[in-house]
C-alpha cells in the first residue's frame, strides 16, 4: 500500500524517529501506526546489538531534585559522539533518567521505550550506565551540582544537630561549596578513618619501593615508622575531603572551614556522605 507524507509526519511526531525510518516502518507494517512503533523499537534495540561493540565515552550526567529538597539523584547515560549528547532528545532522555532515579525506579525498566525509540533515533551505542540517590537522613541539608555541562555530577549530604539550622543560608552555601570542593578534587573519603588499611598499605608498598630504589636502601627500622605514619599522613590529604586543602581559601582545609561554618551557624556539622560521577570514569 502507499504511505502518504501525512502518515510519515505523524510517526514521526509520535516518535521523533528520521522520516526515512518512519517511511520503511510503515511499509514494513502496512501504514499500522501501533504496529510501526513497535517496529522502530525493535529496530532500536537490533541497532544497539550491531554496536555494542563501539565505545560509549561521551554523554551526560543529569541532577535531579525533589520540590522539598528531600531528594537528589544523578543519573550518567553514555552515548558514543559529542553530537548525539548535544541533541534535545538525548537531553531530554538523561532528564527522565534523573527524575527516575530520584522516585527510586529501575530507570531502564521505567523508560524502556523511550530507550528504544532513543537508540533508534541516534543509531548509536547509547548505554544508560549508572545513578545515585540521596534522601535527607535525619536534620540537615542536600545539595548537588554539574560540573562542566554534564562532565561531573556531585551530591552532598552536611548534617546537622539543631533542626532550626537547615533553615540557616549559611549551611546551604556550605554544601553548596563541598559540592565544588568534591567536583575539583575528587576526593574518595570523608575522613581518614573510612580509609580501608589496605588501601593505604598498597600505597605505602608503592611508595617505599620508589624510595629504596632512589635511595639504594630503606632507613632503619626505627626511623622507618615515622616516614611511614608521615606517608600515609599525606596520603590521607590527597583522598579525604576534610583534609583536603580547600579551594575557595588555600589557607584553610575543609574541615577548618567547615568549623567555621559551624561556629556561625551555633551548631555541630557533619559531613555524612557524597557522590562524585565522572563521564567515563
Amino acid at each position: 500500500m502507499a504511505i502518504s507524507i501525512q502518515q510519515i509526519k505523524e510517526l514521526r511526531e509520535a516518535t521523533a524517529a528520521g522520516m526515512g525510518a518512519c517511511k520503511e516502518a510503515l511499509v514494513a507494517t502496512n501504514g499500522n501506526m501501533e504496529e510501526a512503533v513497535k517496529y522502530l523499537r525493535e529496530k532500536g534495540l537490533a541497532v544497539a546489538a550491531k554496536r555494542v561493540d563501539k565505545e560509549s565515552k561521551e554523554g551526560i550526567i543529569a541532577l535531579a531534585s525533589a520540590p522539598d529538597g528531600s531528594a537528589l539523584a544523578l543519573a550518567e547515560v553514555n552515548c558514543e559522539t559529542d553530537f548525539v549528547a548535544k541533541t534535545d532528545a538525548f537531553k531530554k532522555f538523561v532528564d527522565d533518567a534523573a527524575k527516575v532515579a530520584l522516585e527510586g525506579k529501575d530507570i531502564e525498566q521505567t523508560l524502556n521505550d523511550d530507550y528504544k525509540m532513543l537508540l533508534t533515533k541516534t543509531g548509536e551505542n547509547v548505554k544508560i550506565r549508572r545513578s545515585e540517590r540521596f534522601a535527607l537522613d535525619g536534620t540537615g541539608v542536600l545539595s548537588g551540582y554539574i560540573h562542566m555541562g554534564g562532565k561531573i555530577g556531585v551530591l552532598v549530604e552536611l548534617g546537622c544537630t539543631k533542626p532550626e539550622s537547615v533553615a540557616n543560608p549559611a549551611l546551604a552555601e556550605a554544601a553548596h561549596m563541598l559540592c565544588l570542593q568534591i567536583a575539583a578534587n575528587s576526593p574518595k573519603y570523608v575522613k581518614p578513618e573510612d580509609v580501608p588499611q589496605s588501601e593505604i598499605d598498597a600505597e605505602l608498598e608503592i611508595k617505599l619501593n620508589a624510595l629504596k630504589e632512589q635511595k639504594g636502601k630503606l632507613p632503619p627500622e626505627q626511623a622507618l615508622a615515622g616516614i611511614k605514619k608521615g606517608m600515609a599522613a599525606k596520603f590521607c590529604t590527597q583522598i579525604c575531603l576534610l583534609k583536603q586543602d580547600y579551594v575557595a581559601d588555600g589557607e584553610l582545609t575543609v574541615e577548618k572551614y567547615l568549623d567555621g561554618v559551624a561556629k556561625n551557624v551555633g551548631d555541630t556539622l557533619s559531613v555524612k556522605r557524597f557522590a562524585r560521577l565522572q563521564l567515563g570514569a
